[in-house]
């Protein structure tokens, strides 16, 4: 489709151009020109290799891992050994001197932990099976009980709708149906089924060409019934959907598992401030869920990067003035405990980042590598070069803007990153569901560094043959870089901070007018393109004041200097607001 403009909106688009242009050459002149400004990608880019990254992955994903079971707790293990061969000492046996610190939290669960052992289904008749876990290790339902040890017989019945199931006799049969388990469960258990056969695969998965891929599912916790779930890839559905046309089908089903009580372990590894101890940014990556991306790399890449900040703080190569803190746990429950468990540490954390599916080879999985903003205008209104993923996100509201420089600034640094490294880096509007969302309903400033679209996300198919070493050192200098930029800034950061984002401003409001304009063209109301225009100069003119979240002092030049930006902006779009209908 053409783009429709009026002549005035060529020639306000242009001069918009023309003074965005100068503008970043002035403060490409001012950053050349500053002096004794450690530049960390000088410092980190020779040194994170990937490889701990990549060795730790391929340890932790050969586990199906869950808190509390063999891998996740041999997953914390491999960590720990790993942070003492860096110099981290544990935290009870450490020295009043010792900035570089861990621990191991230890707490009991409230239910059991589990784990898959085999599982095979066989269409009586058939001799080959149609699924057995030594190909397909996420056909067993997570918390799904065992059969007897010679298995189980039984009748399948094909089930379209929840509501149906009042209405069939099904007791000692075994459930077949193309939606999840939960809908179904309560009725299962009390109709006395076996167990429950699921497929539905979302489209994103591309099912019929990854025809053997199985998304894995979940059940409650099997403490007082004994049901069990098996889930089917597109090709094994497409067979017991066969049979069933044929008439009355049996299926041989053997799973065994483990379920037993456990403890949840949580590791917490500090590189204490020198300056500001109390003051911290956290990393967080989530070792349950049992891929290779998702998120044996989240895991990999923290680590890489914990080990590495260790070695060159000993070196004296770089410092750290607040608290540098790394946290693997259980997702989302780890992060939003750390937070609320301790109010007054709660108070210091300024910053979390979540590294989640950080390691894919996209030529593989499909894709990109993504930065999941904080809520900003585009996760109300989602137009031009804004996309939400196929994982997708609410339509937000104007009172869940959470304007802050950290979108932008870790934006920026990464496609520094991905230019350095012709590495594609892009963006999506917030959807939630990781461990950056404890610390956004906590108010701190988080974010998510992920990959998606992902075509193997959640199968088993996610393993090490889709995990890209480069990736995992792009991502892990990346974050590490913006780590120590964020804990040893400054008023000289915050200025120099600032003036990217006034850029940034600048850049975001022209384009939107350009995206106004069309949609105006479009027969769009006026008065709603105006709402987002002030929406975006609302979100920055607060972003503008968040940068000083980087220094502990006051600083007349940079008070002085966010009056300037505001000004700037407020008169840039004034004027596009004033234009907008011409």
């Amino acid at each position: 489709m053409g783009r429709v403009k009026s002549c005035f909106s060529k020639l306000f688009a242009t001069k918009v151009l023309s003074a965005f242009l100068l503008f970043a050459f002035l403060i490409g002149c001012s950053q050349s020109s500053q002096e004794n400004t450690v530049d960390y990608f000088d410092i980190i880019r020779p040194k994170f290799t990937g490889e701990l990254a990549y060795k730790t992955t391929e340890f932790v994903e050969q586990y199906w891992r869950v808190a509390g079971n063999t891998g996740f707790n041999k997953s914390v293990y491999w960590i720990a050994d790993h942070l003492e061969k860096a110099g981290y000492v544990l935290e009870n046996a450490a020295k009043e001197d010792d900035r570089l610190t861990y621990r191991i939290e230890k707490r009991p669960m409230k239910n059991p932990t589990w784990e898959p052992v085999s599982a095979s289904l066989q269409i009586i008749g058939k001799e080959e099976p149609l699924l057995v876990s030594e190909r397909n290790r996420n056909m067993t339902y997570l918390n799904s009980a065992s059969t007897p040890e010679d298995g189980v017989k039984a009748e399948v019945v094909y089930v379209e709708n929840p509501e149906d199931v009042p209405d069939l006799d099904l007791n000692g049969k075994i459930v077949f149906t193309e939606k999840g388990a939960g809908p179904f469960y309560d009725s299962l258990v009390s109709k006395g089924a076996l167990g429950i056969i699921t497929y539905n695969n979302p489209s994103y998965l591309q099912p019929e060409k990854n025809s053997a891929s199985i998304q894995f599912r979940s059940l409650p916790p099997q403490t007082d019934t004994k049901l069990w779930g098996i889930a089917l890839s597109f090709a094994a559905k497409e067979k017991l959907k066969a049979a069933l046309k044929k008439g009355k089908t049996q299926v041989q089903v053997n799973i065994q598992t483990k379920i037993y009580p456990s403890e949840e372990l949580t590791v917490v590894a500090n590189i204490r401030g020198l300056k500001n101890p109390n003051e911290r940014l956290i990393f967080s990556a989530h070792i349950q869920e049992p891929g290779a991306n998702d998120n044996a790399t989240g895991v990999g890449v923290q680590l890489e990067m914990a080990t590495l900040a260790a070695k060159l703080l000993k070196e004296n190569s770089i410092q750290a003035d607040r608290t540098l803190t790394f946290l693997w746990g259980d997702e989302i429950i780890s992060t939003r405990r750390y937070i609320d468990e301790d109010q007054e540490r709660a108070k210091g954390i300024k910053y979390g980042i979540s590294l989640d599916m950080v390691g894919e080879n996209t030529a593989v999985t499909g894709g990109s590598f993504l930065i999941e903003k904080m809520p900003d205008p585009s996760a109300i209104w989602t137009r031009g070069d804004d996309k939400h993923s196929e994982w997708g996100g609410d339509v937000m509201t104007l009172d869940e803007m959470k304007p802050h420089f950290l979108n932008d600034f870790i934006i920026n640094n990464f496609k520094a990153q991905g230019d350095f490294a012709n590495w594609e880096v892009n963006t999506n509007p917030f959807e939630g569901g990781s461990d950056h969302t404890p610390f956004l309903d906590a108010d701190i400033p988080g974010l998510l560094l992920w990959h998606f679209t992902d075509q193997f996300y959640h199968t088993d198919n996610d393993r090490l043959d889709k995990v890209s070493q480069e990736t995992l050192k792009n991502v892990g200098t990346a974050a590490l870089v913006s780590g120590l930029q964020l804990v040893n800034s400054d008023v000289t950061t915050a200025r120099s901070v600032l003036k990217e984002i006034e850029l940034s401003a600048n850049k975001r409001l022209a384009a939107e007018f350009e995206l106004s304009k069309k949609a105006i063209s479009e027969n769009k109301s006026i008065a709603e393109e105006k709402e987002i225009l002030k929406a975006w100069e609302d979100w920055y003119l607060q972003t503008f004041e968040s940068v000083k979240d980087m220094t502990t002092s006051t600083d007349g030049k940079l008070n002085t200097e966010i009056d300037k930006a505001k000004n700037s902006l407020k008169d840039l779009n004034e004027k596009q607001l004033s234009n907008l209908e011409q």
